[in-house]
């Protein structure tokens, strides 16, 4: 049985991944639905009872009914690339390709669904609080009061995208940046601002989540570390990612936050305090993994690829609200 991986053709994580899943013998098919209706083609059919779907890549053909695995990484917009784009052609490959995906026993990593729940940072907040994790006092608001009452009870903040990345082409990072003491916040007005209580960090944690399985890596805070520099994906700093064990408290809520989330992989960002206490951010669900196993030697991209080649569809489960667990 073959394993679907949905991502850019410039995905250089997910070629550590397809490297050991060709080193097992397991066979995979890479394909990004933005080159829909172009370099990648479709088929499915509906016939006296049964399903029967197609997909052809590279001169590959594959049988939907022989998947055992589909890893949704980073994949474009579908027919994004088509000789005539469009927004109603995307919409219309993207129901035809994922409906037929999720017609099928395959298990995800990440579903749909979930994958698209998950973005939600508040959601993500909440969810966070529910399974146990500490989460900094936060403000997501669009009352300018709200938010001068909040710098009051709370004077060292930092303000945050909501979403993350800007909408521009290619998408731009957004940094975490700190809030001056003298802020005006009559701009809050015109859009949904988040503000948070900063985490005076002692090390950055990275804890990457692929099923079961949690590797997490620390990554010290310099002694000479500008303290304006609070994001660490734009801090100066040599200190190196090392592995790093997970307590067990944190490990308990993790496991409790990817059950509720239904995802099977996720890429959970922590502010270690001087008192040792790992303060939740976010969890980005298709976050990179590449830097941390190139300087920790964390098997990462092995654990995933040997998750992706298990056989046997995942257990089906429900994605509507009604019938969640509280971790």
């Amino acid at each position: 049985m073959t394993v679907l991986i949905l991502t850019s053709e410039e995905d250089v994580t997910a070629d550590m991944v397809v490297v050991h899943l060709n080193a097992s013998g397991v066979p995979v098919v890479r394909l990004d639905p933005a080159d829909l209706t172009g370099g990648v083609a479709l088929s499915g059919e509906y016939v006296h009872g049964r399903f029967r779907g197609h997909l052809q890549s590279a001169g590959r053909l594959v049988s939907l009914s022989g998947l055992r695995s589909v890893w949704v990484r980073r994949p474009g917009s579908p027919a994004a690339r088509a000789a005539v784009p469009s927004a109603w052609l995307t919409e219309e490959a993207s129901q035809a390709l994922y409906g037929m995906l999720r017609g099928t026993d395959a298990r995800w990593m990440n579903h749909p669904e979930a994958a698209r729940r998950a973005r939600h940072k508040p959601w993500q907040l909440r969810l966070a609080q529910r399974c146990g994790l500490p989460v900094p006092a936060t403000l997501i608001t669009t009352f300018p009061q709200a938010a001068r009452e909040f710098a009051e009870r709370y004077p060292d903040l930092v303000v945050k995208p909501v979403s993350g990345a800007h909408p521009q082409d290619p998408p731009r990072a957004v940094p975490t940046s700190r809030v001056a003491p003298d802020a005006d916040f009559s701009a809050v007005a015109f859009g949904p601002t988040l503000l948070q209580r900063r985490v005076a960090k002692r090390a950055d944690i990275r804890l990457t989540a692929v099923g079961g399985e949690l590797l997490a890596a620390r990554k010290a805070t310099a002694r000479d570390a500008d303290p304006d520099e609070v994001d660490v994906r734009f801090a100066s700093s040599e200190v190196p990612w090392c592995a790093v064990a997970v307590p067990p408290r944190v490990a308990s809520g993790v496991h409790g936050y990817l059950r509720e989330a239904e995802l099977a992989y996720g890429a959970f960002d922590f502010a270690e305090d001087a008192d040792g206490t790992w303060w939740f951010l976010e969890c980005n669900q298709s976050g990179q993994f590449g830097f941390v196993e190139v300087e920790t030697g964390q098997p990462i991209a092995r654990t995933i690829a040997e998750w992706l080649a298990r056989p046997g569809p995942e257990p089906r489960t429900r994605l509507d609200d009604s019938d969640r667990t509280v971790c």
